[in-house]
């Protein structure tokens, strides 16, 4: 019995110890599948030279499986992430979508490393991300220009990987968190981790498991399949956070609520401009226009339907939202929708 206990716990010490050193060469070996040309493979040392050997002073972010740090490499402000060696899956997602695709609304992979651990180095965006603006008291209010801006630079970069990459991506995981913002105020989407290829001329993709953040995910979840307008709810769900600047997910007292059930209550009032505006975020005081923030709460409304079809392509919200940007007056967006 002595005998028998000794084997298996070296057996399971064993069967721990494999799978780290198992998920990195098989990541190695699939990378060489993909192109990755034009990103640089950093050594471990160049990256913990970066970091000061990945200090806490240099921390600027923590995820489920990951954690996110500042550097500079050869001269560039950079982003590095460090996974969890078990993330394998998310770290080749998000390379696979990051060496395909490249737009100005969507971050930037400088490179990767599979040394010891994985690694992956973006561009540094340096006003945080979407959440944090909304949701951080100590910082400056976004103007609603500014959210509108960001709103629209959101949707282009959905709307890139949506209709013009091969294969097609769905994003899966857009929330206010995953959306980045520049000095200049524009937006980027973030974290490719659990995005999905889906075959052009495919209306959606068969999934095991549900993913993204709750909150944010649409009710055909339970159906076990997804498509685009899985990012389309989700999309919709950040325009309602723009405008209330409340999470998607409240909490008021035993009960939980979400904010699309929140708005579809405004909607279903005699006066809906009049409800909207007890949720419009009390920061921007008198400085926006009722007209602009019922376009766009009528537009997330679109995007949150509880049927994917009723709700519109990426391409037609980038239209109502560049309208919307430019101040044309359009009283009604169902030809758009």
């Amino acid at each position: 019995m002595l005998l028998a206990c000794c084997v298996y716990v070296r057996y399971c010490r064993r069967k721990k110890k494999l799978p780290v050193e198992h998920t990195i060469r098989k990541t190695t070996r699939v990378m060489e599948d993909y192109s990755v040309e034009k990103t640089a493979e950093f050594s471990y040392k160049e990256l913990a030279n970066a970091t000061d050997n990945f200090s806490l002073a240099n921390k600027i972010g923590q995820g489920g499986f990951a954690t996110v740090y500042y550097a500079e490499l050869n001269g560039e402000k950079a982003a590095i992430k460090k996974m969890d060696k078990k993330a394998s899956k998310e770290f080749l997602a998000e390379l696979k979508v990051l060496t395909h695709v490249y737009h100005l609304n969507l971050v930037r992979l400088i490179g990767y490393c599979v040394k010891g651990s994985l690694f992956l180095v973006y561009e540094y965006i340096d006003n945080g991300n979407l959440s944090q603006h909304l949701q951080d008291s100590d910082r400056k209010p976004l103007s609603w220009s500014n959210r509108i801006q960001i709103a629209l630079d959101s949707a282009r970069g959905l709307e890139y990987i949506h209709e013009h990459t091969r294969p097609l991506y769905i994003h899966r995981d857009i929330k206010s968190a995953n959306i980045l913002i520049d000095e200049c105020f524009h937006g980027k989407v973030a974290d490719f981790g659990l995005a999905k290829l889906i075959d052009a001329g495919s209306s959606s993709v068969p999934t095991d498991k549900m993913a993204g953040t709750f909150g944010y995910m649409p009710p055909e979840y339970v159906y076990g399949k997804v498509s685009p307008k899985v990012d389309v709810y989700a999309f919709g769900v950040v325009l309602y956070e723009l405008i209330s600047a409340k999470k998607a997910v409240m909490k008021d007292g035993d009960e939980i609520k979400g904010l699309v059930a929140l708005f579809d209550e405004v909607f279903e009032q005699p006066d809906p401009k009049e409800g909207l505006k007890n949720l419009v975020d009390p920061r921007l005081g008198d400085n926006y226009s009722v007209d602009s923030v019922f376009k766009m709460a009528q537009l997330a409304k679109a995007c949150t339907e509880t049927d994917p079809q009723q709700r519109p392509k990426m391409r037609s919200v980038v239209l109502a939202l560049g309208t919307l940007s430019s101040g044309s007056a359009i009283e009604n967006w169902d030809f758009l929708l």
